[in-house]
């Protein structure tokens, strides 16, 4: 698995985790849609709905509507960081 994907997971992890400050400087400078989408996540539980929805037109993975719960909507992101990685 790349860095790049390593540090992704570890802020999908802290954003499961509670540290939502510590995830979103992950993130924030990241070119990645995965990071754009997590970025997204990142302000829906921040109750920033006008910010998510920025997001998540940036990462193009999905809609501000798609998930009601962060928590499955951030182990839907880790489930495509993991398949991502797996050998082709």
């Amino acid at each position: 698995m790349s860095k790049t994907y390593q540090d992704l997971i570890l802020a999908v992890h802290k954003a499961l985790n509670g540290d939502w400050d510590g995830s979103h400087k992950i993130v924030q400078d990241m070119d990645l849609d995965l990071a754009r989408w997590t970025h997204a996540v990142l302000h829906k539980i921040e109750g920033d709905e006008p910010n998510s929805r920025y997001w998540y037109s940036r990462s193009r993975l999905c809609e501000y509507e798609d998930y009601e719960n962060t928590k499955d909507e951030l182990s839907r992101i880790t489930k495509h960081i993991n398949d991502l990685s797996l050998p082709k």
